[in-house]
């Protein structure tokens, strides 16, 4: 199902963009899709994201520090441990050598 998301998206954007509008020049098809995208990721509500737009549910996130991924998702979880605070690769490399 990771493929679906993309699929999705790439669906409504033929739908809604595409199919329905004549290009006349390469400058018009970078507006037309720049304009539709700002219109999807900021205006637009998502059912996956509990009907709130993306923009309104990226800052509830940040403003709760809540994890952005959904328990149900197919993606895999990461094999290794995210650092702890404070440590950089460079001081890893040092205490290596």
């Amino acid at each position: 199902m990771q493929n679906g998301y993309a699929e999705s998206f790439n669906g409504k954007m033929r739908d809604e963009l595409l199919n329905e509008t004549l290009f006349i020049e390469l400058a018009h098809a970078r507006q037309a899709i720049e304009t539709w995208v700002a219109d999807y990721n900021t205006a637009r509500p998502h059912s996956s994201l509990g009907y709130k737009t993306p923009l309104s549910y990226a800052a509830q996130i940040t403003a709760t520090g809540r994890r952005a991924t959904h328990d149900e998702s197919s993606a895999r979880l990461p094999v290794a441990h995210t650092a702890p605070t404070g440590v950089t690769l460079a001081g890893v490399l040092t205490a290596a050598g």
